[in-house]
């Protein structure tokens, strides 16, 4: 019931914060119209398009590099690669609250997981960007291949030396059996662990609404909000006290930034 009600009420916030997004663009688009610059480029249909943008998602952030070719005035191919953190929604910071100079760490992580996505897919076109400026309305589906890179976390451990009240500290890999509250000082470099990198390849499914408000047909920007699902045949683990993951579900917001232009 608790599992059920949590995921209810994030339903809920992430169905509120869409129709924000949707609210904000058409207030802006109507509000705001971009009169004033004139785009000599208007009539010149520009066939390719590159893009960058970062993405913010419910369990964590990455960057996107796209590149498109519009098949015709309604319809785009897309190719993207993403690199994503994907956190576990268990994870909580903590320090020992036995030294004052102790680091902060994830209590009971195991991994720092990132996804490397490719995909290819298509943006639809929905309305057409009024003559005085406003926004262009896209919808997206795209599917592709997920690679997932799980590297173990490392800890730096508190070790009792011959003194009483005397310790020494060793950067350990996380062994949940042996590292507890007590004697886990904080956290290791991140640098640790990246010659232990273990790889889980998977698949995944993207759909989505791109809303373009660039002043410029050469220039693009534009926010896009959707749904990532990512399958994986053998579970990414994360957290020690919880079962590895065979999925992923995430919503996500991204702001793409870039040109179109037509090859030479």
């Amino acid at each position: 019931m608790i599992l059920w009600s949590k995921i209810d009420l994030f339903m809920k916030k992430s169905t509120l914060f869409i129709l924000f997004i949707f609210a904000f663009l058409f207030i802006s688009g109507r509000l705001f119209p971009q009169t004033a610059v004139v785009d000599t480029t208007k009539n010149i249909i520009l066939l390719n398009e590159l893009s960058g943008g970062i993405i913010f998602h419910t369990q964590g952030w990455g960057a996107k590099f796209t590149k498109g070719y519009n098949k015709s005035d309604f319809s785009r191919r897309v190719w993207n690669i993403e690199l994503i953190e994907m956190r576990s929604p268990k994870q909580i910071r903590t320090i020992n609250p036995y030294f004052t100079n102790s680091k902060s760490y994830n209590y009971g992580k195991l991994n720092s997981v990132f996804i490397l996505r490719g995909a290819y897919g298509t943006h639809k076109r929905l309305n057409r960007k009024p003559y005085w400026g406003g926004v262009e309305l896209r919808l997206l589906y795209m599917g592709g291949l997920s690679l997932g890179f799980a590297k173990p976390v490392y800890l730096i451990i508190l070790k009792q030396s011959s003194q009483y009240y005397e310790y020494t500290t060793l950067e350990e890999r996380y062994n949940p059996d042996e590292h507890f509250v007590d004697n886990i000082f904080g956290r290791a470099s991140f640098t640790k662990g990246f010659g232990e990198i273990d790889v889980y390849p998977g698949i995944h499914a993207k759909v989505g609404l791109d809303f373009e408000y660039g002043t410029y047909s050469t220039k693009t920007k534009s926010l896009e909000i959707g749904a990532i699902l990512d399958i994986f045949p053998r579970p990414v683990p994360i957290m020690a006290f919880n079962e590895p993951n065979y999925f992923f579900f995430t919503f996500y917001l991204n702001f793409n930034f870039g040109k179109r232009y037509n090859s030479l």
